[in-house]
């Protein structure tokens, strides 16, 4: 989309949000930007407390009539008694082109991903400031290690990721896509986002807004997961092997998860759900290391779990290491979760690496490098000693990050600053990277959550995009993008996800 035609555009749809209240003399003379601000404030809607009590107790009835769920935090193991997953009252303004990007650029990611993991080498040297200071890195990095040592036996790999961003405000007004991260294990809500849009459509369908409800983008994330596990499955070439979902024991977050088993069981594929634990009690190999768990064969292994320490103890690496021995589909399999390391993100936004990686491929260099936010390393030594002299200086400008997933990791502003009075003469240091801080443009919304009052906050969003992938051998058999992910949160939270408590469930209204 043309800059002048997105412009165009962007202007007529705010002056129907926006209705006559904006249409006075002052209209004109404001800036493009501060119009945006007031547009994805729904204009006057917002202002109406009562219509904003009554819109919301129709969005939660669709919510849970769509599917929309959680489990609640007092019972996390069952689903006798659920609640309805947070989120926004309308949809959030994305601008067109941003979203166009961040789909054009998901198959590089997922081919950059692949390329990664197979990079021996460029992992080695990348972690190995890292490994010696985190443990859990180095707990993945030793299991990696010893399957490399005996020898890989899955022949087919299958990546299910998510790549996140932020719409920097840049200094001219206009907003840019920015990476935030990419989520190689357990990237989740793909079921969620799916039952998402049926929501917003109904809230601006009840306002009469038909032509604006149209506008919500169809979206099914979990159709495609589906998809990639499927394809998995058929390349493994056994018809009774199941796939092996590693589950959490409190798993709030079920139905998301149920949406890809529901879609894997209508192409006749079963899952069964298992625990670590469960794997260490009951998972064999067989001579040829095809794994079993409770006497059936095996495909694939879809983790839901194994992203975060807290998730391990010496039963569960055990059982880990016993999955990653197998010949097994593992999605991820530990190389493609050590991709998805802060470390290894960081070491991507080097000079030439990116075209190290993927020689040949210029233009997915390009993209690919387009979307980067700035990032540094930590590691001892001048480049380190720099980067934290600069943090210091100005904390409002950066993020440090530790090598974790799950969200409510990162620090910022006078926690940052702390911990790196702490961190800059120590080793440690090496464990984590500086970002560069993304801020994106707020506007208003309103966040409904479970037992909390309707009220309209300033806002700011953070996109995911979810890829597929398949190899067989050294063969590329699927590379696709297959749906979105919006999350919104108000501005006082620095960190978090849904998952976290922080972000709600949101879609992108495009302008």
């Amino acid at each position: 989309m043309g800059e002048g035609l997105f412009s165009s555009v962007k202007y007529q749809l705010e002056m129907e949000f926006l209705g006559n209240g904006a249409r006075g003399p002052e209209c004109g003379a404001r800036r493009d930007h501060e119009l945006v601000g007031m547009a994805t404030s729904w204009g006057s809607l917002l202002q109406d407390e009562q219509l904003l009590e009554e819109l919301a107790r129709q969005a939660v009835d669709r919510a849970l009539a769509e599917g929309v769920l959680l489990r609640t935090t007092q019972e996390p193991s069952s689903s006798d008694v659920v609640s309805y997953a947070p989120f926004t009252l309308f949809p959030s303004l994305v601008p067109s082109a941003l979203l166009e990007q961040a789909y054009a650029v998901q198959m590089d990611f997922n081919l950059l991903v692949d390329a990664v993991s197979q990079n021996s080498a460029f992992l080695e040297q990348t972690l190995s400031s890292t490994i010696k200071m985190d443990n859990f890195t180095a707990h993945l990095f030793d299991i990696y290690k010893q399957v490399l040592g005996e020898g890989i036996a899955q022949t087919v790999f299958l990546g299910l990721n998510r790549s996140d961003y932020m719409f920097q405000r840049s200094a001219d007004g206009s907003p840019a896509l920015k990476q935030i991260e990419i989520n190689t294990i357990s990237a989740s809500f793909g079921g969620l986002a799916s039952r998402t849009p049926a929501v917003h459509q109904h809230v601006l369908n009840v306002l009469s807004k038909t032509k604006e409800a149209a506008k919500i983008l169809s979206n099914n994330p979990s159709k495609g997961l589906a998809l990639g596990i499927a394809k998995a499955w058929e390349l493994y070439g056994s018809a009774n092997a199941q796939v092996l979902l590693i589950a959490q024991e409190k798993e709030r977050n079920i139905f998301d998860q149920r949406a890809i088993e529901n879609e894997l069981l209508a192409k006749k594929i079963h899952v069964i759900r298992r625990r670590f634990e469960d794997v260490s009690e009951k998972g064999s190999l067989d001579q040829d290391r095809r794994l079993f768990m409770d006497g059936q064969e095996i495909a694939v292994v879809y983790f839901r779990d194994g992203y975060m320490p807290t998730q391990y103890s010496t039963q569960n690496w055990k059982a880990r290491l016993l999955l990653e021995r197998s010949c097994a589909v593992k999605c991820p399999d530990i190389a493609t979760q050590l991709t998805g390391t802060k470390k290894v993100q960081q070491e991507l936004s080097r000079a030439g690496v990116l075209e190290m990686l993927l020689p040949g491929q210029p233009e997915a260099v390009a993209r690919l490098r387009a979307t980067f936010a700035g990032l540094y390393s930590l590691d001892m030594g001048e480049e380190g000693d720099q980067a934290i002299n600069e943090a210091l200086a100005a904390p409002n400008r950066f993020v440090l990050k530790p090598q974790r997933e799950g969200g409510g990791n990162n620090l910022y502003g006078e926690e940052m600053v702390q911990a790196l009075e702490q961190l800059k003469d120590r080793e440690e240091r090496a464990s984590y990277i500086l970002m560069e801080k993304i801020e994106p443009e707020p506007f208003a919304n309103c966040l409904l959550r479970p037992g909390s009052p309707v009220r309209v906050v300033q806002c700011i969003s953070e996109l995911g995009i979810f890829g597929v992938y398949v190899r067989q051998g050294k063969t590329l058999v699927m590379n696709k993008h297959v749906g979105h992910l919006l999350r919104t949160k108000a501005i006082e939270h620095a960190d978090g996800g849904v998952a976290a408590g922080v972000a709600v469930l949101d879609n992108p209204y495009p302008v």
